[in-house]
């Protein structure tokens, strides 16, 4: 018997394809067709998270992701992830008061960028995650060493997120974008980079972008869907 998977949304593009990448590669771990977990999401208004966000007012995000998990609790998942980065910086905080277990989306990123022996990670993501300890914490663990942007850049990808990918609006200009300021950081000495914001998988991939990528939405989706399956 499989696991329900409880996923405390934020902004909804990035909870959608972590939810779509459960239910797609479901089939293959369960070995048989249309098959995933159980899977419940909760999402309170972004209007919500932004307003906390913007006043700096990171015990009312704490609040909102603690209300979604008792919603989730109720519906009767076993475990809770959270498909956006930035709201990491409670998790603690979270995760104490919380009625059930919760998978670490950053911890998620660190463990596979160390198993594929990364060295060094280029993060890119909202303002509100890259001028975090949300990453350089989970890393600290695996002696993997990271770097942030310069601020101009941060604020370039910022805009991108928050103006187009949240919205779910991709443009001809954000790739080339992405690519100049990653191509910086591996000039730097990077050699993976963190897509640490859930919506920039939208726009950027393995394919179009100048380091190998950290994935960090589906990376979560797969890992709560080897603990729905598998128990751990």
């Amino acid at each position: 018997m499989t696991q329900h998977i409880g996923i405390a949304g934020c902004s909804a593009e990035g909870a959608a394809l972590c939810y779509r990448t459960i239910c797609a590669e479901g089939p293959a771990l369960l070995s048989k067709p249309y098959a995933h977990p159980e899977i419940s999401m909760h999402t309170p208004s972004f209007a919500d998270y932004l307003a906390c966000f913007e006043r700096d007012d990171w015990n009312g995000v704490a609040d909102l992701m603690v209300a979604s998990g008792e919603i989730l609790a109720r519906a009767g998942a076993d475990f809770l992830i959270c498909p956006d980065n930035a709201i990491h910086r409670v998790f603690d905080a979270v995760a104490a008061r919380s009625p059930l277990p919760w998978l670490h989306i950053a911890r998620v990123v660190a463990d596979e960028a160390a198993a594929r022996g990364f060295t060094r990670l280029a993060l890119t993501g909202t303002r509100w995650l890259v001028e975090s300890e949300v990453y350089p914490d989970a890393l600290a663990a695996t002696g993997i060493a990271w770097q942030r942007p310069e601020p101009a850049d941060r604020a370039a990808i910022n805009r991108i997120i928050m103006e187009e990918l949240v919205p779910g609006l991709t443009t001809p200009e954000q790739v080339p974008v992405f690519q100049r300021i990653i191509a910086a950081m591996k000039g730097d000495g990077c050699d993976a980079v963190v897509l640490g914001c859930t919506e920039i998988p939208i726009s950027l991939n393995d394919e179009t972008s100048p380091l190998p990528t950290l994935d960090s939405t589906r990376l979560l989706a797969r890992a709560a869907l080897r603990r729905a399956v598998g128990g751990r």
